[in-house]
């Protein structure tokens, strides 16, 4: 069911996209919306490794220089039929991880040097298999997508709002209702980033699920969300929002974000479905 929500929800974006499109020329405009559509869905599925890597400023790691944690993930590999990812740290204390890649045998898995250092080893384990379980289920491919047509949308709202300052346009725009150009300007990337989160929470959802299945202990996850969410209050990490839903929690502390706006579930929210799963298969706590 998340699969399909998903697919629906990216059909709609990328509608949003072609639909601003002809709000900037036209019929003409609408091919162009269609065109760009296109050519950011290719280029996030092709290269979303290297930008979200290159946005974290993320360096590679050696199975030498970090040999627990390359056992580690070696191991839930093993467990979840998948090719080993690359590694990568973020050099910074904020905790935090990802995954990135056009499909699992591209995959890479970055942790923060704040995550390492700040969970015990079954959390991290629960962490790493989160980030697997996006890698299985495709989902980094998915939220790149969302992520960057969602930023095409809001360039092209930027390039109508300086078309109706300025008075320019094509002949098809100029009989349009100027006031549906502005509700435009203003309600595309408001409808585009409700959709892009809307994506993300669905794909958070089920990565809890695939993580508390592949190490047989929800609750060291529920645990590890619990630890996160405090760090990230105390010590929030600077990151770019667009790529925002690709980490395991929302990095920024001290914003107050409504469950229509947010990227990630509530980690209450997260937690209770964590907990409810560790009855459903029979772990004792």
């Amino acid at each position: 069911m998340n699969q399909i929500k998903t697919v629906a929800l990216l059909g709609l974006l990328s509608g949003l996209l072609v639909a601003i499109g002809y709000g900037i020329g036209g019929s003409g405009g609408a091919l162009i919306g269609l065109v760009i559509a296109a050519v950011t869905n290719f280029f996030s599925w092709y290269s979303s490794d290297k930008i979200a890597l290159a946005a974290y400023q993320a360096q590679p790691i050696a199975p030498e220089q970090a040999p627990e944690l390359y056992a580690m993930v070696e191991r839930l590999c093993q467990r979840a039929d998948l090719p080993m990812p690359r590694l990568f740290v973020v050099p910074t204390p904020g905790a935090n991880a990802f995954a990135t890649g056009r499909d699992p045998e591209h995959a890479a898995v970055a942790v923060t040097q704040g995550i390492v250092n700040m969970l015990p080893p079954d959390e991290l384990e629960a962490v790493i298999a989160h980030e697997l379980s996006h890698v299985k289920n495709r989902d980094t491919l998915t939220q790149a997508v969302a992520a960057t047509v969602a930023a095409a949308i809001s360039y092209l709202a930027q390039i109508l709002q300086f078309g109706l300052m300025f008075g320019g346009g094509s002949r098809d725009r100029q009989g349009s209702n100027p006031l549906a150009l502005l509700a435009t300007v203003i309600l595309a990337p408001l409808a585009a980033t409700v959709i892009q989160m809307a994506i993300s929470r669905t794909r958070e959802f089920e990565a809890d699920a695939g993580a508390a299945r592949l190490t047989s202990n929800p609750r060291a996850l529920a645990r590890a969300l619990q630890r996160l969410e405090a760090g990230a209050r105390q010590m929030p990490m600077q990151s770019n929002p667009a790529f925002e839903p690709l980490l395991i929690i929302n990095p920024f502390s001290g914003q107050f974000l409504s469950n229509l706006f947010a990227t990630h579930p509530s980690t209450e929210a997260r937690i209770e479905n964590l907990l409810k799963l560790e009855q459903e298969m029979g772990v004792q706590a």
